[in-house]
């Protein structure tokens, strides 16, 4: 579903990726492992045509969206989670899942969209006239996740869904994305620091340090791997 070739990105005169490769096939969980600064979320910001890549490509079915502003990629099915969640804090829960949907052409689907949101996260249908900068840090993640699927996305892009999130929410969110891939079909590109779990969940992975992808095969092989283990999972 998602080819990415060679990319190149710089910041400024910085180099954030060299030459990194990866696809995602349709229907898996492919998850990116790494150190802080390895290039992680520079890749789902150039996917999703937040950054520009000097050289290489990104393509999405098929179609080269390198040069495809965020919105027009958001229409072709492919929804970003940000770091950080990015929810619309002064918005209601209904709001923000309104704002998710605006670009929608199929509004006869939204209805079953928001049912489907609401069955797998019920904290944020019981939660809808609420301001969303009031929630919690985990039901603003399922809040961010449900503004995504409201897009009518076909595959998500999530960046750090953990971060900041009590454990057993952690734990919620990881069965929600399972079950988002499973029984929906979902395509999902994963960005986590929590590397066990990120290998638990998915079913590729690819290590990148500096910029650089260092390793990439079966996420049950890679927690096999004695490089993987005592640089990510600290044993």
């Amino acid at each position: 579903m998602l080819k990415v070739k060679s990319l190149n990105v710089f910041y400024g005169s910085v180099q954030a990726l060299h030459g990194v490769s990866f696809e995602v096939p349709v229907g898996k969980i492919v998850t990116l492992i790494g150190a802080n600064g390895a290039g992680k979320s520079t890749v789902l910001r150039t996917v999703s045509g937040l950054n520009r890549p000097t050289a290489g490509s990104v393509q999405f079915n098929g179609e080269d969206i390198s040069s495809l502003p965020p919105y027009l990629i958001v229409d072709k099915g492919l929804a970003h989670v940000p770091e950080g969640r990015m929810i619309f804090s002064n918005l209601s829960v209904r709001e923000n899942l309104k704002v998710g949907s605006y670009r929608r052409k199929n509004h006869r689907a939204l209805p079953a969209d928001q049912d489907y949101v609401f069955s797998i996260f019920p904290h944020i249908a019981e939660r809808l006239n609420q301001q969303a900068g009031t929630l919690s840090g985990g039901e603003q993640q399922m809040l961010a996740i449900g503004r995504a699927i409201m897009s009518g996305a076909r595959m998500l892009m999530l960046d750090e869904p953990s971060l900041g999130i009590a454990p057993i929410l952690v734990e919620t969110i990881f069965q929600r994305l399972i079950e988002l891939n499973e029984r929906r079909g979902m395509t999902i590109l994963l960005v986590e620091q929590n590397a066990n779990l990120a290998l638990q969940v998915s079913h590729l992975a690819c290590v990148l340090e500096s910029g650089k992808l260092a390793l990439s095969g079966r996420s049950r092989e890679l927690r096999e791997n004695a490089q993987v283990r005592k640089a990510y999972l600290g044993h």
